[in-house]
């Protein structure tokens, strides 16, 4: 049994705990019992609909399907979430029958409203948030910088997961549009284009062609982007998906950097660009290699890494003396696509999960938050983000 099964399976049997605590408190309060009864019959309804939803192919079902999917586990959560909202708070408005006193009332009338805020706020985040597009512009001060790279402009992108989108191109659009009116000298993606198969992006092929930029597109891979979330029927097949994704890529006009490094140049001066293919901590495959792509990163050369993961910076690059890597950019959190002000529940899983970071060696890390989305659809907060990052000759 794979574990993603058995924790629905927890799931539901906490969640059955839920609905009879609740079908108990409206019997209870509520005289007419016909309302307790067909809460009862919507709760199998919704648990046998989540059954269904959890025992379609998401492995080797279409794009469609894993759409679907989506949605309905985001619907199915999006009412149990408002349900546990409720429960704390009538659970504390019982404190006092421990007492031998009265519930209080208002406490359980404010849990009914603030379950109503949640799952409100959820559906904000699934039809509106996530299509609010935020740029966010930051100074990375580099002592050593050529002087013609002062006020070099990179807009970073990153997760798009066009998978999600199905082949609704709309809201890309926006995004090639947003990007094209910064005016960079370069746009650089950090991995997760697809969320399982190279299929997915062949819809937005002729989109995102159309990003300009004075010195192009730079991209490397990401866990998603290698077919690792599909059943294959041979290896062959497999890496025939990689294939795909790599001349996808040409098609689109990007600069696919497959542990590999390319130059930019104004005049006589120039920086580096380094791509590593996806390079991070457990769960998630190491294909990556910085040796192969940069052999004296000690040297005194300015360059810029592109690696998806941030775990990726933190183990190899922060503060280690024997590298000269400036800036790195990642994304991969999604700042598990909920942040509230400088709080996102990704910080208790990474240490770096979104903004500008330095270390005390003044090597940089910017980890954007991501334009799509997997798992649940929405943004609460983290809304799909460009950076932009300019590069100033450190005083």
């Amino acid at each position: 049994m794979r574990l993603p099964i058995l924790m629905m399976i927890i799931t539901i049997l906490i969640n059955g705990v839920v609905d009879y605590f609740l079908f108990k408190t409206i019997k209870n309060r509520i005289s007419k019992s016909v309302y307790a009864k067909c809460y009862a019959w919507l709760s199998v309804f919704v648990t046998l609909a989540l059954i269904v939803t959890i025992s379609l192919p998401r492995r080797t079902g279409t794009n469609e399907s894993l759409v679907f999917i989506m949605w309905m586990l985001f619907a199915y959560f999006s009412i149990y979430i408002s349900k546990y909202v409720y429960i704390v708070c009538d659970l504390v408005a019982r404190i006092p029958l421990l007492l031998k006193k009265q519930r209080i009332k208002w406490v359980s009338k404010t849990g009914t409203i603030l379950g109503v805020v949640s799952f409100c706020l959820m559906w904000w985040g699934a039809l509106v948030n996530r299509f609010n597009i935020d740029v966010n512009e930051v100074e990375v001060p580099i002592s050593s910088l050529p002087t013609p790279f002062d006020g070099y402009r990179v807009a970073q992108i990153s997760d798009l997961h066009v998978g999600t989108f199905g082949i609704d191109t709309t809201f890309l659009a926006e995004v090639v549009e947003k990007i094209n009116s910064l005016d960079v000298d370069a746009v650089m993606f950090t991995g997760d284009i697809v969320n399982r198969n190279s299929a997915e992006l062949q819809p937005f092929v002729s989109t995102l062609s159309r990003i300009n930029a004075r010195d192009g597109v730079f991209s490397v891979l990401g866990n998603h982007d290698y077919g690792d979330y599909s059943d294959w029927e041979s290896p062959e097949a497999k890496e025939e998906n990689l294939k795909l994704m790599h001349k996808l890529q040409k098609q689109m006009n990007w600069t696919l950097l497959l542990n590999e490094t390319k130059q930019v140049y104004r005049g006589n001066d120039s920086i580096f660009i380094i791509g590593v293919e996806n390079l991070g901590d457990p769960p998630f495959k190491n294909y990556g290699s910085l040796s192969n792509a940069y052999t004296t990163i000690n040297d005194s050369t300015i360059k810029i890494l592109l690696s998806h993961n941030p775990a990726h910076w933190e183990r190899d690059i922060k503060d280690k003396k024997d590298n000269n890597i400036a800036l790195t950019l990642s994304g991969h959190t999604h700042a598990m696509q909920m942040s509230i002000g400088s709080f996102s529940p990704a910080a208790l899983r990474y240490k770096y999960w979104g903004g500008l970071y330095v270390d005390d060696s003044n090597h940089y890390l910017n980890v954007n938050v991501g334009i799509g989305e997997v798992a649940l659809p929405m943004r609460i907060g983290a809304t799909p983000e460009i950076t932009v990052l300019t590069l100033r000759k450190a005083q």
